[in-house]
């Protein structure tokens, strides 16, 4: 049995594109997984750590071996077992929509509070940087309410897709894959539900082989 973590990064829930599509996704991995365990963690009804001043100077007194207040380590605490509950999945479910050409601020926030040294990721002089999240995978559903294809220029503005795969791949998660609905708004409502029931339907096939 293996443990799916589903992140939802949207607080639009049922009228959300990018959940629509993951929930499919899902409903067609259940039926060949029907063991499978999943867990749903929405970025903005989930209690996250605020990764204020308090929560910076807990990371470096406790990480280097400093004196720390009682203060400090609850609030680190509160971090590790943010990342605690993302590492203890064997894969992952991503619902993400661009917002101002990039991810929801929520989303961010989880990501600063899950990449963290001796954690996620580690670091020598001898090897660099090194990802400790290894041999897992995710699945990534994507909306935007524009197009940005690739040889068009428009991609120079997608800071939503490389990203994510850039922060996962820096935890060492590089077998990624994913749906994009593209565009939800930019081409009007008919055009958006074409694009909608393509996506829905790719997701339910990649779904067989995740």
């Amino acid at each position: 049995m293996s443990k799916i973590l589903y992140i939802q990064a949207s607080p639009r829930e049922k009228r959300s594109h990018c959940i629509a599509v993951a929930d499919a996704f899902l409903e067609s991995y259940r039926k060949d997984h029907p063991n499978d365990q999943v867990t749903l963690l929405n970025v903005f009804t989930s209690n996250l750590p605020v990764f204020d001043g308090l929560v910076v100077q807990a990371k470096y007194t406790i990480l280097h071996g400093q004196q720390h207040s009682r203060e400090e380590l609850a609030a680190w605490k509160a971090v590790e077992a943010v990342i605690e509950g993302f590492k203890s999945a064997d894969k992952y479910v991503f619902a993400v929509p661009m917002w101002n050409f990039g991810i929801p601020y929520r989303l961010k926030q989880y990501i600063d509070i899950i990449v963290q040294p001796t954690y996620t990721f580690s670091f020598s002089p001898a090897e660099g940087y090194k990802g400790l999240i290894l041999g897992k995978r995710a699945f990534v559903a994507y909306a935007r309410g524009g197009e940005y294809p690739e040889g068009t220029g428009a991609q120079n503005f997608d800071f939503q897709k490389p990203y994510l795969e850039c922060a996962l791949g820096f935890m060492g998660i590089t077998d990624v894959r994913s749906v994009v609905v593209e565009p939800t708004l930019g081409g009007g409502p008919a055009v958006a539900a074409q694009k909608h029931d393509a996506a829905v339907a790719k997701a339910k096939e990649m779904a067989k082989s995740f």
